[in-house]
Order: C-alpha cells, then sequence, then structure tokens
C-alpha cells in the first residue's frame, strides 16, 4: 500500500488558531524516575508544535498517554511531572488537569486564554482510549474546536485520541514533527537514493518480518545483526549454541533468504560473534571466530570481522534505514558491535540516514552521533509499520488539503 503524501495532508500552519481551544495529540510516554522526567527527548520534539500553536494564539489543550495503565488509574503513570518540564521549557507555566475528560476539564479547557496551555491526565486512565470507545472520543472532543495529531508515534493505534476525535471533529491536521516523519520515511519508502542499505537487528525475526519483505523491494544490502540473525544462521544449517532461536520462524527466515537471492538483494549475517556462557551483565565477553557458536555459548553481539564487513557496506550507500541493535548493547561487554555501526552511519557523510525504534535511537545517542543522523523517528512500532508499507489510521484520518 502506499502511504499517503505528506504535503497532501492539513497542516498545523494551514490552521487559523487566534482564541481557539486546539486539542493537540503528543507523545509524551516519556521515562520517569523519583517522580521527574528522566528522558525529555519526546517533551522536547513537541515544542515546534506546541510554540507555534501558542504564537498563532490558540488556547492549547494537550493530551497524551504514558505506559499502560490499562484502563485505571495508577498514579505512577501519572503525566503531572510532566508539567513541570514542560512549563521550564516553554519558559510560562503550564496548568495540569487531574482527568482527561468530565465537566471540571471542559472548565478548565473553557477558562483558557489566549497562548495558555493545559495538560490532560493520562488518556489510558480510560479504556475508552484504546478501544476508541465513541462517548470517550466525543467526550474529548468536547474540549476544542481544532485537532492536530503530533504524536507519530502512536499514529498506528486507532484509539480515541488518535482517530475518534478527529471523526467526531471533522477535520484533522498533522503537527510539524508529524510531517517531519512523514516526510523522512517516505523518502526511504518513495525514491531512495541508491545503493540503499538496511540494517535491522534486535531479538526477535517476527517483529521485522513484514519490514525485510518491504526492504527488498527497496534495499540493496540488508544487513542483520541482533538476536534475530541467529534464526536466519540456523536456517542455514549453522550451530547457534544457547543463542535465541524463533523455532516458529525457521521456514520464513528460508523465505526471505531464497526472495532476497530472487530479487538480487544482498542479505548479510555476521561472520563471527561476541558471546558468552550466560545472559548477564557479568558475563565476559568470549570471542567466536566463524558463523558456528559451541553448544554453551550464547551470542550477544556481531564480532569484529562482521563489523568490518558491516562498514564496508554501510560507506559507500546513499540511504541507509536502520531498526533495531546489534547486540545486547545495554551490556558494556557487548556493546561494540551497535556503537560502532551507529559511528559508520554518522562517517557517511553523503547519505540520508533514518534510524528507528528506541534501542537504535539510544545506541546513537549513547554513541553521542545523534545530532549527525538524517532523521531519528520518534515511533518504534509506528515506524515499523510505515517502512512495512502499512497505512497508519492516525495518518490516513488527517484531513486532506482542498
Amino acid at each position: 500500500m502506499s502511504q499517503p503524501r505528506p504535503f497532501s495532508k492539513l497542516s498545523i500552519t494551514d490552521l487559523e488558531l487566534q482564541g481557539k481551544q486546539l486539542l493537540m495529540r503528543v507523545d509524551f510516554n516519556v521515562p520517569l524516575a523519583d517522580g521527574l522526567v528522566s528522558d525529555d527527548t519526546r517533551i522536547r520534539s513537541a515544542l515546534p508544535s506546541i510554540r507555534l500553536a501558542l504564537h498563532k494564539g490558540a488556547r492549547l489543550i494537550l493530551c497524551s498517554h504514558l505506559g499502560r495503565p490499562k484502563g485505571k488509574r495508577q498514579e505512577e503513570f501519572s503525566l503531572r511531572p510532566v508539567t513541570d518540564r514542560l512549563s521550564q521549557l516553554l519558559g510560562q507555566p503550564v496548568l495540569f488537569a487531574s482527568d482527561c475528560v468530565g465537566p471540571e476539564v471542559e472548565q478548565m479547557a473553557g477558562q483558557l486564554g489566549d497562548g495558555e496551555v493545559l495538560l490532560l491526565e493520562n488518556l489510558r486512565f480510560h479504556a475508552g482510549e484504546t478501544s476508541n470507545d465513541p462517548d470517550f472520543a466525543v467526550q474529548l472532543a468536547a474540549l476544542a474546536q481544532e485537532y492536530v495529531n503530533d504524536a507519530f508515534g502512536t499514529a498506528h493505534r486507532a484509539h480515541a485520541s488518535t482517530v475518534g476525535v478527529p471523526s467526531v471533529l471533522g477535520r484533522a491536521a498533522a503537527g510539524l514533527l508529524m510531517i517531519r516523519e512523514l516526510e523522512s520515511l517516505s523518502r526511504v519508502l518513495r525514491d531512495p537514493e541508491k545503493p540503499v542499505v538496511a540494517i535491522l537487528g534486535g531479538a526477535k525475526v517476527s517483529d521485522k518480518i513484514p519490514v525485510i519483505e518491504n526492504l527488498l523491494e527497496l534495499a540493496q544490502t540488508i544487513l542483520i545483526g541482533g538476536g534475530m540473525a541467529y534464526t536466519f544462521l540456523k536456517k542455514m544449517g549453522y550451530s547457534i549454541g544457547k543463542s535465541l532461536l524463533e523455532e516458529e520462524q525457521l521456514e520464513t527466515a528460508g523465505v526471505l533468504l531464497n526472495a532476497a537471492r530472487e530479487r538480487g538483494v544482498q542479505i548479510f549475517l555476521p561472520v563471527d560473534h561476541q558471546a558468552a556462557r550466560e545472559f548477564s551483565t557479568q558475563a565476559e565477553a568470549i570471542h567466536v571466530d566463524g558463523r558456528d557458536l559451541p553448544e554453551d555459548l550464547i551470542g550477544m553481539d556481531i564480532g569484529p570481522a562482521t563489523i568490518e564487513v558491516y562498514q564496508a557496506r554501510i560507506a559507500p550507500a546513499l540511504t541507509i534505514v536502520w531498526n533495531g541493535p546489534m547486540g545486547v548493547f545495554e551490556f558494556e561487554a557487548f556493546a561494540q558491535g551497535t556503537m560502532s555501526i551507529a559511528q559508520a552511519i554518522t562517517l557517511n557523510h553523503r547519505c540520508f540516514s533514518v534510524v528507528g525504534g528506541g534501542d537504535s535511537v539510544a545506541a546513537v545517542n549513547r554513541a553521542g552521533v545523534g545530532e549527525l543522523v538524517s532523521h531519528i523517528s520518534t515511533g518504534g512500532g509506528a515506524s515499523l509499520e510505515f517502512l512495512s508499507g502499512l497505512e497508519l489510521p492516525g495518518v490516513t484520518i488527517l484531513t486532506d488539503k482542498i
């Protein structure tokens, strides 16, 4: 399926917002520690749209989820700590509503002045958010006259705040972050400069099957690492020791390898490994030269020879898309593969590079090269589905430009 062209959709820049109540769906699903925001990356990502709305004189109502409270109020998932951090970043007070729907919230929204901000409590404290309950959507929509979705990370979910509210209001615009995400990912899918190199890692093949299938139509080279590599290696007849294996995906792995051969796409798999006897932060790294792993070892990272092979494929690429780490990079002894890939991507100054997925984003930031990547996607699941060629409900519902 083709993706909607970013500029064919209504944008926040197209809206007249002076004196209007604007409901903006943002992604403030941030980590908290000791009652404080421990990583404000997602809050900062929303600032351009928030500032533009305030500059246009909107009476801004922000809504988001945080964590998975499963339709019940759980204080550890409250968005209240986000209010303080957002207020600091904006340099102005941010009001906080102790719920996201109901008479009290409607009163607070109605009393907002031009250029003022109200943050609603966690949408997922209500089961109606994830079930896209029509009554819940109507209550949310009652807070505003205009709607903007700037939460690309939730655009693959047909929830009340992403699909229900736009349906009620009859109009929905994309925020600046949403537009940037769609532009960058569409550039990879529609008319990428060749050669295109895809780098895929992470634990499971099952998470990446649709992406690999779609990338076989686009990429000339696919580099595979992480736990998912061992299902492919097992299918090819190599011994993988105690490494992660998805037995039920062995046939699929074979189908993908055959499809790549038929299309002339080169799939690269690890030629050596950094392994361990146990899955532990204390585990000692054991280098295994060659693809076969001894029975008592777990593959934990790509080895130095694999790093060299992968770097050589990354260097001439003009388009690079990366999703998923090369190993258990959270453990210092097994971080080298992922860090080396992050550095190799940013050493290629000619390429357009897109990095998606929380672990890959964490890796480029940890390597100190985040600013050198062309685009870091804020949406893990959403970017995967987009790259798989699927339509995203939160994007499809956006109003087409006339």
